[in-house]
């Protein structure tokens, strides 16, 4: 039997998944709930072409009234918000395990093979299955993020702050002057109509192109086109990297740094702030929902609002949810919904991963077939199963496992040993 030193020195080396007892079930809680919310918000980006995933007319047949309807929702409840939410998670899990090293230049070598394998992780998710995958970003956020870890709590939470409203501000600027444009409120200078005009039917002439891969009958030539288009993309994420993921990285870590994740915090101190925070976001969100819902989705007032300007108007729920969300997680720790999604956010790796492999074999036309069938209303059906896969999934692995297969595995490379991982039954 390993000595009490022995036990230290493993425990010292990180080389044994945290014990229940000694986990933040704030994390894990808050991790379960946005891995099933970004279930709903990427549900479009598996079921069609990049078009319809903010952009409703795009849906087969054009948008129906409830299509309307539950993007509005959609889009004042869930965009960019729980993704928010799990890059946040992403930030103060870095410095929990950079903390387990006393932020030394071990922990940091660690965190950046840790980074390594994410990278490549992301990059096998984006070709063999999803374009929308986040986590080649998180890898390049988190090894910027690694500059700033010796930084104050509040003052990593300011740097954030200001860096990710200066993003917000510059991804707007982008979608501006086009925007006013559509909607006559700026003259246009000679040929930016047509310009605006010839690039937007660009845009669909590539949604019908998706359409048609994605709903053929082979997966090589999705492959191909993943390839082939993957450059490109992969640059726009890097740049993307700078305006929104890195900076919400550290706010997710000023907010660590500051204790909204621990025990202490859920007796409560910052509610009022909090929830005025949540509460101005929805009405925001709200108010630049409504006008393209109004107007029928002007393509280019529909990009304002959903790409550029959510970038700031998102921010006061980014935090105020977490201390909300952490506060009830403490409190509720030993109740059945609580319970349930600490284990999806304790797997919330595979979750998300599995997700897309799932979600692949529903809609992709060599599997299930139903790439391009669905309206939105129908396609929350789809994000039900899903849901009832990682609730009931996780439940099921971790009874058995310590770690979920894809934690596990990612673990087994970053120390590159191999971990015991099934739990002894006793009996």
């Amino acid at each position: 039997m390993a000595t009490t030193r022995e036990l230290a020195a493993q425990g010292a080396q990180g080389a044994a998944p945290v014990r229940a007892d000694d986990r933040l079930v704030s994390l894990d809680v808050i991790r379960g709930l946005a891995v099933l919310m970004i279930l709903v918000a990427n549900v479009s980006g598996f079921a069609h072409p990049d078009l319809a995933y903010y952009w409703p007319p795009a849906l087969p047949g054009g948008a129906r009234e409830a299509d309307g309807l539950v993007w509005l929702a959609q889009y004042v409840t869930v965009d960019g918000k729980f993704r928010g939410l799990f890059t946040i998670l992403f930030g103060a899990s870095m410095l929990l395990f950079l903390d387990k090293y006393d932020v030394s230049a071990r922990g940091v070598r660690l965190q950046l093979r840790r980074l390594f394998w994410l990278l490549l992780f992301g990059l096998a998710h984006y070709y063999l299955l999803f374009r929308g995958d986040i986590l080649y970003s998180y890898a390049i956020a988190g090894a910027v993020a690694l500059f700033f870890i010796r930084m104050s709590g509040d003052r990593l939470l300011a740097l954030g702050l200001v860096w990710a409203v200066m993003g917000g501000i510059l991804s707007s600027l982008d979608y501006l002057t086009p925007a006013l444009i559509e909607a006559g409120s700026e003259p246009a200078v000679d040929g930016a109509i047509a310009y605006y005009r010839e690039y937007w039917a660009e845009q669909q002439t590539e949604a019908q192109l998706q359409t048609a891969l994605y709903s053929g009958g082979s997966y090589w030539p999705i492959l191909s086109y993943h390839w082939q288009t993957g450059g490109t993309q992969l640059f726009s994420y890097f740049v993307f990297c700078f305006f929104e993921t890195i900076p919400t990285v550290l706010i997710g870590m000023g907010l660590y740094r500051l204790g909204c994740f621990s025990r202490e915090q859920s007796q409560g101190g910052w509610n009022r702030l909090a929830i005025a925070g949540v509460v101005a976001a929805l009405l925001l969100n709200l108010a630049m929902g409504v006008h393209a819902w109004r107007e029928g989705f002007p393509p280019y007032q529909t990009q304002l609002v959903f790409f550029g300007l959510t970038g700031v108007s998102n921010l006061p729920f980014l935090l105020g949810a977490p201390v909300l969300l952490s506060q009830w997680a403490w409190r509720a720790r030993d109740r059945w919904l609580a319970e349930k999604l600490a284990l999806a956010g304790r797997m919330a790796f595979t979750n998300y991963l599995g997700t897309s492999l799932v979600m692949v074999l529903i809609f992709q036309g060599w599997a299930g077939g139903l790439f391009g069938e669905l309206h939105r209303m129908e396609m929350l059906l789809v994000v039900a199963l899903g849901w009832a896969m990682m609730i009931t999934g996780s439940a099921f692995w971790l009874a058995r496992f310590r770690q979920g297969p894809l934690e596990w595995l990612w673990r087994c490379l970053s120390y590159w040993r191999l971990f015991p991982n099934r739990i002894a039954q006793n009996g």
